[in-house]
Parts: C-alpha cells; structure tokens; sequence
C-alpha cells in the first residue's frame, strides 16, 4: 500500500485506492504518516486532530479512530499489506516503509539533489517537485496541523522551487521563467529568494527597468507589511543591476564544472586523527563554512593531508574543485599574488576573457558570485600569510575551503573564524609504513636495524622519509646501511636528504622559509639550532641571543607561526631535529663569531642559574673548591626566590643544564664542566636521577683532571663513586672511593678524607659488611671533630648511629642519633635532621617501640616531601612499611609499600622496586597481587 500525502490523502494498493474511512481518523492517519515508525503521543494527537481544543472524550474518541483504521490497513493482521497501526511508547505509531509514502520522497529526492551535478540536480528536482497535487493533506488538515507539521513540509517545497529556478537560470531559459516566477511572487510576496530570481531573470531578458521595478515593489511590500527592508543578498543584487555588473549578465559561466584537485600521493601513511578532525569540522560542524588551516613546518604532508581528504569526500562537491598553489614559501621568493590566482579561478569558472573585470575587488566580486550556490570545495596551498587568503575565500556557506600554510595564519583565524589544524611528524609505525610502501617488505626486513635508523635519521618528517626512500629506491643494490649511516651523522644528515631537485630536498625547502625571515627572526633561529638541551626557556634564549626578553618572546611567537618552533609548554620552545641542523647549519655559515659569543652566554648562564639553585636546595652543603667566575655580559641568571622554585626549576631545566655540560666540554671550559657536575648533584640525588648523576660527575672527573688540582680531583672521585654506589656499580665505586681518599690524604685535607670516609662506609653497606661500613663511619666522625665541622660531625654520628642499629647495638646506637639530632636541628640542616629521625626510626622500630617508629618516619618523610629529596623518602616509606607489617597492621603496611614502590620505578631503581613488590605480593590473597601490583605501577 502507498500513501500520497502532498494534497488530498489517499492510499493505494495493487493500483486501486483504498477507503480510508471518516474525515478525523483520516487525519489521524496522515498525521502518522508524516512521521512514519515514529511514536506520537497521545496528548499530541488529540491536539493535533481538535485543532487545539480536544474536549473531554477525545482520548476515547482517538482509541476509536485508531480501531476503526487499523481493520482498514490491516484486516487479518497479517501485515501483508505494508502497514500497521501499533501502539508504542505511550501513544501510536504507523509502521511503514517510508518509500511507500509520497511525502518522504520528496524529501529523500530533495536532499539527493543537494548534493548532485547541475544535470542532475534539475532533474531530481522536477521529480520532487512532480509528487505535489496540492497542499499537504489538503482535505483533512486542521489549521494547527497546518502550523506545526505540514508547514515544513510546504517550506521545502517552495526551497525546492526556488534551486530548479536556480539551477535552470544558469542555462538560456531566464525569458521562459519570467511568467512562472511572477505568479509564483504574485503567491509569495515576502519570499526575498523568489523576487531576486524573478530580477535576475528580467535582468538577463533584457528588461532591467523591469528588474529595478521588481525590486522597488519588494521593498515596498515588505515595508507595509513588515516593516522591514530586503536582505542584503537581494539589495546586492539590486546594486548589481545599477551597476550593470558583468557577471549577471553570463549564466554560462556557472556551468563549468572545474576539477582542479592534483592527484593523492600513494606514499600517504597515518593522519588518521587529523583526517577525522578534517571531517568533524567540514561535515560535521556547526559552522562547515569556517575556512580550515593546516599549518606544519615544511615537508611535514600539509598538501598531502589536504589533498587525500578532498578525494575521499568528492561527492560533497559536485560543483568542482578549485586548487591553487599560492607559493607563499617558495624559491623564487614571489608569492602567487591575490589577482593572479582568481583570474586563474575565473577562467576555471568558464567566464570568457572579455568578461572578466579590471580591477581586483571586481573580480573578487564575480568570483564569490558564481560560487554563491555552488557546493565546490577550494583548496588554497601554500599560503603566505591572511592578506594572501582573504580575497581568495568564497562569500558563501556551501562552499568549503583548507587552506595549508607553514605560517599559522592568525588574522585568518582571529579575523574570519578560520579552524587551525597544526600537524606534528609520524610516530614510528607510520614512518615504518610509509618507507615499506616505497622499498617493499622483502627490503624492509632485511635490514630491519638500518630500516630503523633511516626512521629515526628522518625524525618523523615525510618529506625526509620520501627523499630517503627515493635514494634506496633509485639504488636497489645499495645497502640500506649505507644510506642510515650518512642520517646518523649530524655533519651529513641535511645532505643525505637532498636529491639535486628543489622540491626533493630538505635543505631547500627549509631555505624558502629562512629566506622570509626578517634579520631578527634569523639571528634568533640560527642560534636557536645552536643552543644545547631538547628544548629552552625564554630567560635562557635571552641569554642566548644577548636580546631583551621582551623582543625574543616576540620573535620565538613569529618563528612559530611559521613553524620554526613549536611552545612545548608556557615560555618554552623546541625545534624539530632536523629544522635544529639547518639553523645551527645556518648560524654557523651567517653569523659564526656571533654564535661562539652566544653559545658562551648560555653555558653562564645555565651554570650559574644551576648554581644558585643548587645553594637554595641544600645550604649546609660546603661550597665547590672552584669559585664561579663572574658571568659573560648578557647572561643573567634565571632569579630564583626560593627553594621551591630552584626544584621546580631544575625539573625542568635538568636536560638543558647537562648539555650546557657537554657543550662546555666543546668550549674547552674544563672549570664549567666541572662545577656543572657539583650544581646538579644534590637535585639528581634527591630525585632519583641516578644513571643521570654517573653520567655528569664522569664528565666532572675529566674536567678535574684536565684541570690537575688534586682537590677538585678527590671530590669528583668521591662523588662519582657515591654515583655508582647508587646504581650498584660497587666495583667501580670502590676504586673511585679509594683514589679520592689517597688525594686527600696526600694533601692533608682532613674533610675531604671524613667525606671520602663517609661514603666508603655507605659502599662496605651496599656489600653486606655492616662491621666495615662501621669502622669508615667512626673515622669520619673522628675526623670531622677534628676540623672542628659541627654540620659534618651531625652527618657522621647519624651514619655511626645507623651502623650501630644495622649489628643490633640499639644503645649506643640511640645516643648516637639522639646527639646527630640535637645537632642537625642546631645547624639548620635540614637533610641531616631527617636522615637522623628515619635512623631512629630504625632504632624503634627494632627495639618494639613500633608506634614511636610511626611517629619518627612521619617526621623524616614530612621533612623529605618538604626538601623534594624523592630518593630518600622512597627508602623511608619501606621502612615505614616494614614496621607497619610487624605491627600487624597489613593494609597500611601495604600502603606504605605501594607508595614506595611508585617511587621506585619511578627512579628506575629495579632491585628495590622487586624487593618491595614481594613484600606486597606475600600480603595479598593468591590472584589478588598481580592486579594489586599493576595499580601500583600506574
């Protein structure tokens, strides 16, 4: 059975009409239909069918009508003929495939031909429009029907009315509109569409007084009517029609169907969540109108992203395609200008020659004309900077628009409601599959280690892993190996990515955006590529570059609006590696006596900004035997007001301050190497950064020793053989110990050999022999007594103290540590004081005083947390968590070990990470641990 809906109701089955029954349950039934498989309630109903007045039976009068209708459209209820009344969800539904109904048809037919060619589109229009017999449910409508469901329905008819005007406008039909478009305005006088289209028809008939007047007899009606003046579309048109503009007088122009789009690249891999986020805001948005920007550095897949998504969705855009490669960063230093490229776009258009205006904003006028209706997408590549894009964007909502910039364009964004999409490098595995589609598995594999040093040579940048799998490919005997190698070495990286052609070849195309920098924005780049650490702040760049802060912040934002630089976070950017090469490339070849002066400023200043964090963390630490010397002019410290802020600064500037080591080393400054080691000593211990600390104090040690001060020489010994103490290494620790101690023996220096003392008792520890570990500590405190150093001597009664503890003298052990306190909280040492209350925690905790133990741990932790000393408050939660288990008290035994355990692995301190898991696993029930241990490790 099919319904028609689009004038009087009806049905028919097997081509013969069906009765329907009386006027109200007819009603009813269109008023389902309208809706098909849709619930309706019953309050809706009745309201709809009472025209807003339903009396008191209607409920019962509507059960009724819905008995009545269903014996008529279902007799036997055996569904056969295509439909069922039911009830649902509180009120009534028709079930229906909706093709069987006239009014879903047109709707389905209206909105094919949105999307379809100009043929086409008319033609499904026609079909639309041809299912109409009149208004919707004309014989049976009630007033409020009418109003509050029929009304849309009749809207859409008349849209679809005016886009056939439309769509046959363009072609020679506009003298045999002129009698369809006055009645229709005669029937619509408000329909601003409708009376532009009738002028427009006039207009290209030869008759433009006739179109003015049409025009004056709109704007009049809409006065006494409404009110109000036309819209500006139709007022546009008025002044077009004064103007005699060119472009109303060439529908062919709109015929042309442009397919501009180059072809997608096969080698594109990944971009899975920019292609989405490409869809969500052109399909899927609010606003699909907002032009999209795609900005990256150069070579990153900007115009390979744009164009892989313009051909996955060509059916949005049966009206063409228009691309322009607007060359805003390229060789020849001449962006596309503005003109040019909408003289190309009006000729892709198929406006003649002779049509098309002098001056610009004329045919920027003409160009947004013939675009008005079109469903076109408009790729803009390349682009400049805004002013290049504004007069190239269409004036209309359904044409979409990417544009792809290494510049971040913000006057597009701020000034034209732009959506930026910035795109960062592939992960691996999208650079694995990019490289395969191009060598081939067989190669791939068979040389997996130089597959993934090409990966890592080429940092994620497509166009680098293009050149490089170009040159494996053009050399199909030549061993990937060969080609790894030249990308692993920093002098021949850039060259291994040039094939002789511009556009194959990284450094060029980094070159055309060098080449729009202004003079600061180069000297700030270049030495940028210079500067050591993965990233820096804006006070270190200051430095750097001998510039107020104010002027660099400016200028790193300018950079990285091109691209040059990304903010990784607040205040601090970072290069993309291979971007860093051609800068340093470029700052060693434009400004080499410059970058030396530069790169002597950030070491100062890095050391001296470490320095004096180091100071603010641990006071009662002696200072270095080598005195900082005095800054270069231009490097001021980074000012820190107190200890919290030298941690937090350290967390975040630990990398650069041990480049800043390795690049003294390049400087030949052995005093800065040095005493960068001493400056991240303290924070790499407390926080657990312990390879870290092995690393800075054997570069340290080689300073001190190209230095030749004996001194200087001992105290690198004995700090990196604590280091390798830390990381299990006691062989090596011992050696290191042993040759600090001969140093200071050798000159006399009795702290120096309390020190040296100190931390051999900690070795003899970490080796099991309590007994010897004893014996270093007793000499150390000896000695420090001796030179008269009361923060030294506080340190040695704690670890004689401890030792004690460790062979179970609890007695001698208590005064010990009760003296190390009493002195440590004297002194103002903090550190001492909570490395002494978790001693006598120990103590405690072993003698069976296990709540006194609770409190002394509590204590040592509060003031750990309070220092930011990681390290030891690890080992203090164990502790804490071992006298919790022999208290009896499982569950917080338990927490204090998870705790621990975090903090562990977070240290990547292995052993100790195990040790504490056992402990935890032998409190957890069987099958519990393994999630247990799993939540500890998040």
């Amino acid at each position: 059975m099919e319904f028609r809906l689009l004038g009087p109701l009806a049905a028919v089955h097997d081509g013969r009409p069906v009765q329907l029954g009386r006027r109200r349950e007819r009603c009813l039934l269109g008023v389902l239909l309208l809706e098909p498989n849709a619930a309706i309630t019953i309050e809706r109903l009745t309201d709809l069918l009472w025209d807003g007045q339903p009396p008191s039976t209607a409920r019962a009068s509507l059960h009724t009508h819905v008995s009545r209708l269903r014996s008529r459209l279902d007799p036997d209820g055996s569904g056969l003929l295509g439909v069922r009344l039911i009830s649902r969800d509180g009120g009534y539904a028709v079930e229906v495939d909706p093709e069987r109904v006239d009014a879903h048809r047109f709707s389905a037919s209206v909105a094919r031909a949105g999307a379809a060619g100009p043929t086409g589109r008319i033609d499904l229009l026609r079909e639309a429009l041809a299912l109409w017999h009149g208004p919707v449910l004309a014989d049976v409508a009630t007033p409020l029907l009418r109003e509050r469901i029929a009304a849309r329905l009749t809207e859409l008819r008349m849209s679809a009315i005016e886009s056939l005007i439309d769509a046959e406008l363009t072609g020679d039909q506009a003298r045999d509109l002129i009698g369809e478009l006055s009645a229709l305005r005669a029937e619509h006088p408000h329909r601003e569409r409708l009376a532009g289209q009738l002028m427009l028809a006039l207009y290209r008939a030869g008759r433009p007084a006739d179109a003015l007047l049409a025009y004056q007899q709109l704007r009049d009606r809409l006065a006494e009517d409404l009110g109000v003046d036309p819209g500006p579309e139709v007022s546009e048109l008025h002044t077009a029609i004064l103007r005699r503009d060119p472009a109303l007088a060439h529908p062919r122009a709109t015929a042309a169907l442009p397919r501009q789009l180059p072809a997608a690249t096969r080698l594109f891999t990944g971009r899975v969540d920019e292609l989405v986020a490409l869809t969500r805001a052109l399909v899927d948005g609010d606003d699909r109108s907002a032009p999209m920007v795609v900005t990256a550095i150069g070579g990153a897949g900007k115009t390979w992203l744009a164009l892989r998504w313009a051909h996955q969705h060509l059916d949005r855009f049966p009206d063409g395609q228009l691309f322009v490669n607007l060359r805003g960063f390229d060789p020849s230093g001449q962006p596309t200008a503005p003109a040019t490229a909408v003289r190309g776009f009006l000729d892709a258009l198929g406006v003649p020659p002779a049509a098309v205006p002098v001056e610009l904003d004329a045919q920027v006028g003409l160009y947004r004309s013939l675009l008005a209706t079109r469903r076109m997408l408009v790729v803009l590549d390349n682009a400049r900077d805004a002013s290049q894009v504004v007069p190239l964007l269409p004036g209309s909502a359904t044409c979409t628009v990417i544009v792809t910039s290494r510049d971040r364009l913000t006057g597009l964004i701020t000034g034209h409601g732009a959506v930026p999409l910035g795109l960062d490098v592939l992960n691996e595995a999208d650079s694995r599959e990019l490289l395969g589609r191009r060598l081939g598995e067989e190669r791939m594999t068979g040389e997996p280690d130089a597959v993934t040093a090409l990966i890592g040579g080429c940092a994620g940048l497509p166009l680098a892993l293009g050149v490089a799998a170009s040159r494996a490919a053009l050399a199909p005997h030549l061993p990937l190996a060969s080609i790894a190698a030249e990308l692993r070495d920093a002098s021949t990286r850039l060259g291994a990515l040039d094939e002789g052609d511009p556009q194959a070849s990284l450094r060029a195309v980094l070159s055309w955006s060098y080449a729009a920098l202004t003079p600061t924005q180069a000297h700030v780049f270049g030495l940028l590529g210079s500067a050591a650490g993965p990233d820096i702040g804006l006070p270190a760049a200051a430095a750097l570059t001998g510039l107020p802060a104010t002027e660099v912040a400016a200028t790193l934002r300018a950079l990285e609006r091109q691209s040059l630089v990304q903010q990784s976070a607040p205040d601090r950017w970072r290069m993309h590696d291979l971007i860093r090469l051609y800068a340093a490339e470029r700052a060693g070849s434009d400004q080499p006596g410059q970058q030396d002066a530069a790169l002597r400023r950030l070491v100062d200043f890095y050391l001296h900004s470490a320095y004096a964090a180091d100071r603010l963390l641990d006071p009662s630490r002696p200072p270095p035997p080598l005195p900082l010397a005095d800054p270069a002019p231009g490097a001021v410290p980074h000012r820190l007001p107190d200890r919290a802020a030298a941690l937090d600064w350290l967390d975040r500037e630990h990398p650069c301050v041990r480049a800043a080591q390795r690049l003294a080393l390049q400087q030949g400054r052995q005093a800065a190497r040095w005493q960068l080691a001493w400056s991240l000593n303290t924070f790499y211990g407390w926080r657990g950064h312990l390879h870290d600390l092995v690393d800075v104090w054997r570069c340290g040690l080689a300073a001190g020793q190209r230095l030749g001060d004996p001194e200087v020489q001992a105290l690198a010994h004995r700090y990196l053989g604590r280091a390798c103490v830390l990381v299990g290494r006691l062989t090596e620790a011992a050696e290191h110990l042993d040759r600090s101690l001969a140093l200071a023996r050798r000159s006399d220096d009795l702290p120096g050999q309390a020190r040296a003392h100190w931390t051999l008792a900690w070795a003899w520890e970490r080796r099991g022999d309590d007994e010897r570990a004893l014996e270093h500590a007793t000499r150390a405190l000896h000695l420090y007594r001796a030179c008269g150093d009361p923060v030294g001597e506080g340190g040695a009664l704690n670890v004689v103290g401890w030792y004690a503890a460790r062979l179970g003298r609890y007695g001698p052990a208590r005064v010990h540590l009760e003296s190390a306190l009493t002195l440590s909280r004297r002194d103002g040492n903090r550190g001492g004081e909570a490395d002494t209350l978790d001693s006598l925690g120990l103590v405690a905790h072993h003698t069976g005083q296990h709540a006194q133990a609770e409190r002394y741990y509590q204590q040592a932790l509060a003031v750990y947390r309070d220092l930011g000393n990681a390290y030891e408050e690890a080992d203090t939660l164990e502790r804490l968590g071992d006298t919790r288990s022999d208290a009896g008290e499982a569950d917080r035994a338990r927490h204090a070990w998870r705790q621990a355990l975090r903090l562990y692995q977070g240290q990547c301190r292995t052993a100790d990470a195990e040790r504490v898991q056992r402990r935890i696993d032998r409190l957890d029930p069987p099958g519990e641990a393994a999630v247990r241990s799993r939540t500890a490790a998040d």
